[in-house]
Order: structure tokens, then sequence, then C-alpha cells
């Protein structure tokens, strides 16, 4: 291999790696943003411990939502079209996670193939949602 290749290979790992590093998102900031979550969800453990925010109970639980199956918190009674998106494989990850906290009813249309979902969720993160998501997984098992 010649010099110049391998000086070619390594510059794009290394402009990978870089991309990949500003796609994380920052948990700190993502805490500090809750606040702007919790009138509606709240992160509670196993044992009730409250993690984060209050008792807001309009939306589900988001203690471990990473990894999670779409609408599947026990004793939450979901939208229909975010169930629907479950049982067509929707799980949980940062990077689908930002997608529908910047614009949930999009996010839906998109993954289910149906124009007429809607998200019950009528809050869009304009900014932050990758710091959101980063925050969120810091509760994930």
């Amino acid at each position: 291999m010649t010099f110049t290749k391998m000086g070619m290979i390594a510059g794009a790992m290394a402009l990978m790696s870089t991309g990949q590093a500003f796609a994380m998102g920052d948990a700190a900031e993502g805490e500090a943003q809750f606040r702007q979550c919790q009138s509606c969800h709240v992160v509670q453990n196993e044992a009730g411990e409250t993690l984060a925010g209050r008792a807001g109970r309009q939306g589900p639980n988001l203690y471990g939502v990473i990894g999670r199956q779409a609408g599947t918190v026990e004793d939450f009674r979901y939208g229909p079209d975010l169930v629907a998106a479950g049982e067509q494989g929707l799980v949980w990850d940062e990077t689908n996670i930002v997608a529908y906290l910047e614009d949930p009813t999009g996010f839906l249309r998109e993954f289910t193939g149906d124009n007429n979902a809607r998200s019950r969720m009528s809050y869009r993160m304009r900014n932050g949602a990758e710091d959101m998501a980063a925050f969120l997984a810091t509760f994930s098992q």
C-alpha cells in the first residue's frame, strides 16, 4: 500500500471518528433541558425513586426508554400509532429518539408509512435533542 493511500485511509478514519463524537449529545446539557419535559414526564426507577423530573404523568415514565420497544410502558395509555410503531419493531435508541423529539408526528408517519399517523406528544424539541437522548441513555439498563 502506498504512503498516500495509507494517509487517505487514516484521514477518513479520523473524520469518521470525529463525526461520531459530534453526533453524541451531552448528558449534562440534557439534564438541564429535562425541566421542559418534567411537566409531562418523570424518570422513576423500579424501586419508585424519582431520578429526574417531578410527578409528571401525562407522558410515560422515561426510565430505561433507550433499548425499550416503543409503546410498552405498563399502565400508560399510548396513542394507537405509537403502539403500532412498536409492534412494527420500533425500539428506542439515541438516533431514533432524537428524530422523534424533533418531530414526533413526522417521525411516526415516516416509521409506520402511514401519512395519517399522529403522536399524542405535541412538543417539538427545536434544539438539544441529542443532549436529551444522551441524558435519557444514562437511565438505560
